[in-house]
């Protein structure tokens, strides 16, 4: 059986869209041919700067016979239903068979289509991939109206078998197939011919190609890590980077060299960033944990061994770096001569966003969010507004808005160099983690202050002016910001009641937007005794928890209802982080279907016992019992027309199991509610546990619907009785049973 070998040879492809363009052109090619019957046992696609090759294996020659029974139309319809019905299969009436069926006798018609040749197959497949290739940016050139990526050069397609190898003839706006190829473009330029993909791999390799990605950079990584053992030193691990330089050479040549002394004083962050940014190269880490060198990975080898490369390399990279000190030193003079609020002048010209303001009036926000959230964190008030009010001064420094990446970083050491207290210093750099599921969140009380306030003013704001994610779209990243918050909170165990802190800082968000009801919310804020200097004071005071419930229960709670409600987002972004933990679903659900668990901490503590808990036997038999009660008494109730919402009565109690029930529910009633008092939800499941088997009793051996009315009423009581205490714990309708 023969097998597949493809290759389109063009100019440089981006290192980008090389991973993603390799698996498009299987996909096409297969799709297509599989679609036309010719299937394959394996396949595997590969690429380099200069070509994407597909390689499969086991192809039959041609295409199998199809042989398709269609049903016609009855034997006395009209003509023009016959004659339509011998068009589409393109037989002669003396070709058809009458068979019986339901409705009389119906024409039968055995269409038979005859196999392809492979080859026919191949090259309709690999035309329709390059005409239709999603390419994310293409370009044409000449004057043909073909489209790729880079200007395409040659397409080698042939198909090998025991007795040699054919080329698939293909010819695409003038470009022909053949059996050739070339190897690296200045060490084997000459063309080639190869018989197969073995033939094809060792022939590249002779002529410095190295064809897989994952091999080339397996090799830039062993031989980056040998020169720096060489040393005493170590590669900074950097596997985006890796994937990157593998896709700019075909035959990797890695060498290391020096940097500058006059650059060694920079932060290692900014090296590594200039670095990798500007020249591709990889950082080397010394013996005491200084970067001091560089490796690059050419794409030449060299009769002085790389010696011209590494120092033209070093020139650019002394220029770029010289740069870099440049923008350093300019920022640390503006700090050292007028402190982080220099720094951050600027930023009172910087819009934010054009509805919500400038960047300094958000930081003044984020200050005053941050002192409230400190006492809640353990953090010092004073600390957590004064490092929200220079966290972000950065953005306005040379260096971030040369390297934007390195906001927060640059934060961290203009403070230090403003000789501000170390919190402040960590606050500037850690604010805005976590960056992604992988990073890791704030641990310092002052760093989650600021962090959280960062992100819930960040989260309120755009909720407050309606732009919310839709869909796939969340040009904000809100998503992550919400969920940031979630994993501050969670990993680092902080007693925080969201749903307040949310609310109240939303209405102050609103109260500053240049809208009707920013106006009506800011005029009932200025309507509270004392005014502004009252909210202030409020605000900051020991009080301050007591001053919430006040501020979004009663004075403001006819505006509240107008603003946009954040705290489903969050319960969703919930969801999403503890399935993926393998929370069940309608756990979660269950859980926040009770209502006010903006205490996260708290709310994942009930959700992970419920969970244990109905892995248990007596959680999964108690559910069996609620579901039973619950749906007896909506059925009655619905019925009846009436709620059976009364306190039950033990004197109307007639069988032993009945009162069994009664007896249980008036111990374990009081000790769940302690328990759930106390957090103790363990000990709360405990309790319940011990509803199971007079549950089951009760409904062995009582009747529920009596023929006497006070003892039915009585008993549907009970059982929602039952229903009740279980719903102290979380809503169990939406457990599925």
């Amino acid at each position: 059986m023969p097998d597949l070998l493809l290759e389109l040879f063009s100019e440089e492809i981006p290192a980008r869209m090389q991973a993603r363009a390799s698996a498009d052109l299987k996909k096409l090619v297969t799709d297509r041919m599989v679609e036309a019957g010719l299937t394959y046992s394996g396949g595997k696609a590969f690429s380099t700067p200069r070509r994407l090759v597909l390689a499969l294996s086991d192809l039959p020659a041609e295409t199998p016979e199809k042989v398709e029974e269609r049903k016609g139309p009855r034997v006395d319809a009209p003509d023009k239903a016959l004659e339509g019905f011998l068009r589409s299969t393109g037989l002669g009436k003396q070709n058809l068979v009458a068979r019986d069926d339901k409705k009389g006798q119906v024409w039968y018609a055995t269409v038979r289509t005859p196999g392809r040749p492979a080859a026919d197959i191949v090259a309709e497949a690999v035309e329709h991939a390059v005409r239709t290739f999603p390419w994310p940016k293409s370009m044409r050139w000449g004057d043909g109206p073909l489209r790729w990526v880079r200007p395409l050069h040659h397409i080698l397609c042939i198909l090998s078998h025991e007795a040699g190898h054919d080329v698939v003839p293909i010819d695409i706006d003038g470009l022909s197939s053949g059996d050739t190829t070339r190897g690296h473009r200045f060490l084997a330029p000459s063309p080639m011919q190869v018989t197969s993909f073995d033939d094809y791999s060792v022939k590249l390799g002779q002529a410095f190609v190295v064809l897989d990605p994952e091999e080339r950079a397996a090799r830039i990584e062993a031989d980056a890590r040998n020169l720096a053992f060489a040393v005493g030193a170590e590669v900074i691990e950097d596997k985006g980077l890796l994937a990157e330089v593998a896709g700019l050479v075909e035959w990797p040549v890695t060498l290391m060299g020096p940097i500058g002394e006059q650059f060694l004083d920079l932060p290692p962050e900014v090296l590594r960033t200039s670095m990798r940014e500007h020249q591709k190269f990889f950082s080397i880490r010394s013996k005491i944990g200084r970067i001091d060198r560089f490796i690059t990975v050419a794409n030449m080898v060299t009769e002085d061994d790389g010696a011209t490369i590494l120092a033209g390399n070093g020139k650019v990279l002394a220029a770029r770096l010289a740069d870099a000190k440049f923008f350093w030193e300019n920022d640390l003079r503006t700090v050292r001569e007028g402190g982080m609020e220099a720094l951050a002048e600027p930023l009172k010209a910087v819009t934010f966003h054009n509805k919500l303001g400038t960047q300094s009036e958000r930081i003044e926000r984020i200050a005053a969010l941050a002192r409230e959230i400190a006492p809640k964190v353990g953090a010092d008030p004073d600390l957590a507004e004064k490092a929200a009010l220079v966290a972000k001064a950065d953005l306005s420094s040379e260096m971030v808005y040369e390297f934007p990446e390195l906001q927060g970083v640059m934060g961290g050491y203009y403070a230090q160099a403003a000789d501000l207290p170390e919190e402040i210093a960590n606050a500037c750099e850690a604010h805005y983690r976590p960056l992604g599921p992988s990073d890791e969140v704030p641990t310092e009380p002052v760093a989650i202050a600021v962090a959280l306030a960062d992100k819930l003013d960040m989260l309120t704001g755009f909720w407050a002016i309606d732009e919310k994610p839709t869909g796939s779209k969340d040009p904000f990243a809100l998503r992550r910001a919400a969920l940031g918050v979630i994993r501050t909170v969670l990993e680092n165990k902080i007693r925080l009641r969201l749903g307040v802190t949310v609310r109240k800082h939303e209405l102050q968000v609103v109260a500053d937007l240049p809208t009707d009801m920013g106006q009506i919310v800011k005029g009932a804020l200025e309507a509270l005794p004392g005014g502004k200097e009252a909210l202030e004071s409020a605000r900051k005071s020991p009080m301050g928890e007591l001053f919430e419930e006040l501020f979004l229960q009663d004075k403001l709670s006819q505006f509240a209802s107008k603003v946009p409600d954040l705290l489903p987002f969050f319960a969703d972004r919930l969801k999403v982080y503890l399935r993926d933990q393998g929370v069940r679903h309608d756990v979660i659900q269950a859980c926040f279907d009770l209502g006010g668990q903006d205490d996260l901490v708290l709310l994942v503590n009930r959700v992970r016992s419920l969970q244990d808990f109905l892995a248990t036997a007596d959680g999964t038999n108690l559910l069996a019992g609620y579901k039973r009660a619950s749906n007896i008494v909506s059925a009655e109730e619905k019925k009846d027309g009436v709620e059976y919402s009364g306190a039950p009565d033990v004197k109307f109690a007639e069988h032993p199991a009945e009162k069994s029930l009664f007896q249980t529910l008036d111990t374990a009633e009081p000790s769940i509610r302690q328990a759930i008092d106390m957090e103790d939800f363990q000990t709360a499941m405990t309790q319940m546990a011990t509803l199971r088997d007079p549950i089951d009793a009760f409904f062995e051996d009582v009747t529920v619907n009596a023929e006497n009315s006070v003892l039915r009423r009585n008993r549907l009581c009970l059982l929602t009785q039952v229903r009740e205490v279980m719903k102290q714990v979380a809503i169990w309708d939406a457990i599925e049973g």
